[in-house]
């Protein structure tokens, strides 16, 4: 279940995985019909309902812990594993939605390397759709300069944009149904509008090592995924038992504006939404 040796070559040298199987493609479709369902309850996933959504929904706290979703990861982090964050990336069908060249690594405040992200997809991401473009090696280099520009369709909070990244030198991503793509914390990374007549849904979990720490805030929280915390750098949260457990949500809505200040430190964070 976990990453071949070749895989882990890859990251190691790239920054990136090929795209892995990681659930099944029934079971990817379902957990679209989940999130549509919740979408046709609620609304818009703005206002915070999009990010740390594992303490949300119920499916996601599901995904999180699966298991062929994890065992890639402790090849690269070890046995002991703790989610930091999701986010849910849902590019609408012929929208002009796009995601600018940016490191997440100078946003975060997380101040190891012990950080990868699972991009797991819910319906196909293809060069059609806008998958993901990545800067090979990219997560060798020192944080790039990024510029805020608060860009009109620009899925990034504060639309951080790294300028003059040669694109011939970046690779397409193409991730179907049910697989996963896994990239570190430093990479360079971008994606176009979708073009394609479908929506384009990832859910991106942010794994980490428990001897990561916040830099940016004196308090943070994570979920133990499997392994120990020896270090108790990060409150631990509480799991859903049910799709907005009222124990669960009290916890997001705090741990969620921890999370905005964080990626909207040194702005006016309160006039923007995420």
């Amino acid at each position: 279940m976990g990453l071949s040796s070749e895989a882990l070559e890859q990251f190691h040298r790239d920054g990136f995985t090929p795209s892995i199987s990681v659930i099944p493609q029934h079971q990817a479709r379902h957990y679209r019909m989940e999130l549509e369902a919740i979408e046709m309850t609620i609304g818009s996933l703005l206002g915070g309902r999009r990010l740390k959504c594992h303490l949300l929904y119920k499916w996601v706290s599901e995904l999180i812990h699966t298991p062929t979703v994890v065992e890639p990861v402790k090849d690269i982090l070890g046995p002991d594993i703790m989610c930091w964050g999701t986010d849910m990336w849902v590019k609408e069908a012929n929208s002009e939605t796009f995601v600018s060249w940016h490191q997440d690594s100078e946003y975060w405040g997380i101040d190891s390397d012990q950080l990868i992200t699972a991009w797991v997809a819910l319906s196909p991401s293809t060069i059609e759709s806008g998958c993901m473009r990545m800067l090979p090696g990219s997560h060798k280099a020192p944080g790039l300069s990024h510029t805020d520009t608060f860009q009109e369709n620009n899925m990034l909070t504060r639309g951080q944009t790294i300028f003059g990244v040669d694109e011939d030198k970046a690779v397409n991503i193409e991730v179907n149904t049910g697989e996963a793509v896994y990239f570190a914390y430093r990479i360079a990374h971008a994606s176009h509008p979708n073009r394609s007549n479908d929506r384009r849904i990832g859910v991106a979990i942010r794994y980490i090592s428990p001897l990561a720490r916040q830099t940016k805030s004196d308090w943070d929280t994570a979920t133990l995924i499997c392994g120990e915390d020896r270090y108790g750098h990060f409150e631990l949260e509480p799991e859903p038992k049910d799709d907005f457990d009222p124990i669960a949500v009290a916890f997001h809505k705090k741990s969620n504006e921890n999370y905005r200040q964080i990626l909207y430190s040194g702005t006016d964070w309160k006039t923007h939404r995420t």
